[in-house]
């Protein structure tokens, strides 16, 4: 794909994705960042390989004009900005984003992650903002995302039997920079009597049951249900942490939960995280093989198969590894949905094209 026919993209949020959606799209032979949304005012004007991290100027300015920046004629936007905490604005964001004309690629939507199974309103509205600019829709991530799509279903192939397959992110908490998600969603630090919204029942269901309904159909399966199992330990000493600050003893300081497809009356499918604020905490339970976090596909059957993968970037973060190969999972599939007739699309879709040996990356 030569410099004319590179795909004008623009990334819509420069937070802890949007840094890395800035590199990846800089990166890529095939794009052309051509604009960066931001909502601090004090991000505005400010050169986008700054805001990312690079070494370099891009010679993109951020801007905070949303009209401005799609009637600028973007065919591509990775939005990148949160939908934890503000689900309905993100929905409208990326409404707006299809109808001017733009494929779009994202995380923030769950219900999405599976269109086939979300609410039948909620998928019908967005199909219909699709069809009349003439967008298509990819929403993927890690976990959810490909550590549980198509990374388990590849390696499902390897084995001439299975019995059970389970996904595993393990992760240490500390390495995120995130603390509305950490203390309040996910409730670390906040007393064993707190109910944390994401680990509310129906709420892991509503996030990781996509993924289970994906591999299911991707095996050729029948679900009967799908089941939640969580499991919470409490800190017995107080800890400090280098970004989230101190976390008192007593107060939850791990969390596992599985999210499981029953078939044929037993649990074949599981996503399960193993998350800790402290690697003291909840010793017994799954550990990465080394540092601080790791997404682990195991693959009970002939042969059994494991497989762990870590990720790191910016000096060494696994979280932020874990974002920038979310990042090129939702990047690397524009290039596809532009090609593609107007539509939502899901994880067994869309291809996991090749990397580029020799391309210049981004720093």
């Amino acid at each position: 794909m030569g410099a004319a026919e590179s795909i004008s993209t623009l990334v819509w949020g420069t937070g802890n994705v949007g840094r890395a959606a800035i590199r990846a799209v800089a990166a890529h032979p095939g794009l052309e960042l051509t604009g960066v949304l931001v909502h601090n005012p004090a991000k505005v004007g400010r050169d986008a390989g700054e805001l990312a991290g690079l070494d370099t100027a891009v010679g993109v300015a951020a801007t905070a004009d949303i009209d401005a920046a799609l009637a600028a004629g973007p065919r591509a936007v990775v939005y990148a900005a949160s939908g934890d905490i503000r689900p309905d604005a993100a929905l409208a964001d990326i409404e707006r984003a299809l109808r001017a004309g733009a494929v779009v690629v994202t995380p923030a939507l769950y219900a999405l992650y599976d269109h086939r199974s979300a609410p039948v309103e909620l998928s019908d509205r967005v199909a219909a903002a699709a069809k009349d600019g003439g967008g298509a829709l990819f929403v993927s991530g890690i976990d959810p995302g490909w550590g549980n799509d198509i990374l388990p279903l590849l390696m499902s192939g390897l084995g001439s039997s299975v019995e059970v397959l389970r996904c595993q992110e393990i992760f240490d908490y500390t390495t995120y920079d995130q603390p509305d998600s950490v203390r309040y969603l996910v409730g670390m630090g906040q007393p064993m009597d707190y109910q944390p919204p994401m680990l509310a029942p129906t709420v892991p269901t509503m996030v990781w049951g996509g993924q289970i309904r994906l591999i299911a159909r991707g095996l050729g399966v029948a679900l009967t249900d799908i089941r939640e199992v969580v499991e919470r330990k409490a800190l017995d000493h107080t800890v400090d942490t280098e970004r989230m600050g101190t976390f008192e003893a007593g107060t939850q300081g791990a969390v596992r939960f599985e999210v499981q497809g029953i078939v044929d009356g037993s649990p074949r499918i599981v996503i399960e995280h193993v998350t800790r604020i402290h690697a003291s905490c909840a010793p017994d339970w799954p550990q990465p093989p080394s540092g601080a976090g790791a997404h682990r596909v195991l693959i009970e059957g002939r042969p059994r198969i494991e497989v762990t993968v870590q990720a790191t970037d910016e000096g060494g973060n696994h979280s932020a590894g874990g974002n920038a190969t979310a990042v090129g999972r939702l990047v690397n599939a524009i290039p596809w949905l532009a090609a593609a007739e107007p539509g939502l699309y899901d994880a067994l879709d869309v291809p996991l094209p090749f990397g580029t040996l020799g391309r210049n990356p981004a720093p």
